[in-house]
């Protein structure tokens, strides 16, 4: 069975959600704690949403210096999935994985709802199984999920098609082009401020749309 990681900082609030959605679709989740500086064998990884270290100097800014994102970085470079979820997606940012930044929202209030997003881009490894502008509905909760970056990131993004999701009906944290998630330029890196682990099972979220996100990954991994 694949075999697909789940990391845990100190903090982190949505690994158990994580490791649920990997069962859902069908594979092994593993345990991968911050301080360990090896991925125990997994085809992917998941970086999960919570305020890890506290959120202390700025979210993510800590995390990225722990022991097993050293090996996250070295594998996603060398090809390996990785799903950065809220926090996971600032702390992906910050490790230099993905562009930009998630700065404190527009309203400067925590924002907690269900919100409608549009697939942009289906050739990703997170993404392949959902039609190209889509619209799936999964929780939103985040205090720092203003996605920025400058003019030229922004317009380099759009360009290339790396826009993976955006909000649409209405932005919840004033992210510019309203921009909910990006992803690298080969398409093995996807991060999100949006919670698509939250939405795989209509009994306990507003709908299942999350669940061909790691759907999607088992299918890269099977095919790479």
């Amino acid at each position: 069975m694949t075999k697909v990681g789940v990391i845990t900082f100190p903090g982190t609030l949505d690994d158990t959600d994580a490791a649920r959605a990997v069962r859902y679709a069908g594979a092994e989740p593993v345990s991968l704690w911050h301080g360990d500086a090896h991925l125990r064998g997994v085809a992917a990884v998941i970086v999960p949403g919570g305020f890890s270290y506290g959120d202390y100097l700025r979210a993510g800014a800590i995390a990225r210096f722990a022991p097993v994102m050293g090996e996250v970085v070295t594998a996603a470079r060398g090809g390996m999935p990785v799903l950065g979820i809220c926090n996971g997606f600032q702390i992906l940012c910050e490790a230099g994985l993905l562009p930009g930044a998630l700065l404190r929202n527009g309203g400067l209030h925590f924002v907690c709802r269900d919100q409608t997003l549009r697939v942009e881009r289906t050739s990703t490894a997170w993404t392949s199984r959902y039609a190209e502008g889509a619209e799936i509905v999964v929780p939103v909760k985040n205090m720092d999920g203003r996605f920025t970056a400058p003019r030229s990131t922004v317009d380099e993004l759009e360009g290339e098609g790396r826009v993976v999701f955006r909000y649409t009906g209405s932005n919840p944290n004033g992210s510019v082009s309203d921009i909910a998630g990006v992803s690298s330029t080969d398409g093995r890196i996807v991060g999100l401020m949006p919670h698509p682990e939250h939405a795989v099972d209509p009994l306990t979220g507003p709908s299942a749309d999350g669940l061909d996100m790691f759907r999607s990954a088992l299918e890269a991994v099977v095919s790479a």
